[in-house]
């Protein structure tokens, strides 16, 4: 299964219809019943998140008949559908808001985004931000660029390589284990400084241009981190499981740690997950 760069397109104006007709309407304008809590006090879903994930499926279906859909929203209700993702030939893995704490208090920090994935490897990105109108992009192989509203493109790179004291990165050390949950705040000092925006995409969008150095998370659900992952990896990157393998979507894992190369990716990991 190729995955064209016709293909790309036509899944990026997938994602920018969506936050046009879905998202941007409701921002800042939703009433309290339009937002429930899921697992948690913080993890919310938005009437916007499933109007958006509807209009997703059904446009992908016609695009891509036969494709595999594993929203955020649809995986909530039926896990099992994330063991599908290994196998299948082609398949689309949609956070309709990502960042939705951030889209439900009214903060103009989210993003839309999507990965297609071939047989459990993505080969395809797109995180869109609906506040600023443009399109991170990447597909395998071939870079990752930023795509204005107006079609103009500029290529994404990562920063280059300083020594930790001089690096800055994003850190969600809330979804670790106990153990390095509760030792990752005090290892923040060594480096520049430590932050969250709450959005998965925007921090990637963020490292993949080069504006900041690292990016360090623990659970990994696909349609967090699949796009990203990929954005930074074709930005030049070097984005590895805790364990040195390479992330793959649907398999279980916890960590990924993403850095400008592999020698400030293992120094950065022996500060922060020794």
């Amino acid at each position: 299964m190729i995955f064209t760069r016709q293909d790309h397109d036509r899944l990026d104006s997938i994602l920018i219809e969506a936050a046009r007709r879905e998202v941007m309407p409701r921002f800042r304008k939703l009433a309290q019943g339009d937002v429930r809590a899921k697992s948690a006090p913080g993890d919310l879903v938005t009437e916007a998140d499933e109007a958006a994930e509807r209009f997703i499926y059904a446009e992908l279906e016609r695009a891509f008949p036969g494709a595999l859909l594993v929203g955020e929203e649809a995986a909530t209700r039926d896990p099992a559908v994330l063991s599908q993702l290994a196998d299948a030939e082609l398949a689309f893995v949609i956070d309709p808001i990502d960042g939705t704490l951030n889209y439900a208090s009214d903060l103009p920090l989210f993003a839309v985004m999507a990965a297609a994935t071939v047989k459990g490897e993505t080969v395809a990105a797109v995180i869109h931000d609906p506040i600023l109108a443009d399109s991170a992009l990447a597909l395998r192989g071939e870079g990752a660029w930023l795509r204005g509203c107006g079609g103009e493109a500029r290529d994404l790179r990562v920063g280059k390589a300083a020594t930790p004291a001089a690096m800055s990165g994003m850190v969600s050390w809330q979804y670790f284990p106990e153990l390095l949950r509760n030792a990752l705040p005090g290892r923040f000092p060594a480096f520049a400084n430590v932050s969250s925006l709450r959005c998965c995409g925007q921090e990637y969008r963020l490292a993949a241009g080069g504006r900041c150095d690292f990016l360090l998370y623990g659970v990994l659900n696909p349609w967090d981190h699949a796009p990203g992952a990929l954005l930074f990896s074709e930005a030049g990157g070097h984005a590895r499981m805790l364990d040195g393998s390479v992330y793959r979507a649907g398999r279980p894992s916890t960590g990924l740690l993403c850095a400008p190369d592999a020698e400030s990716w293992r120094q950065i990991r022996a500060i922060l997950a020794a």
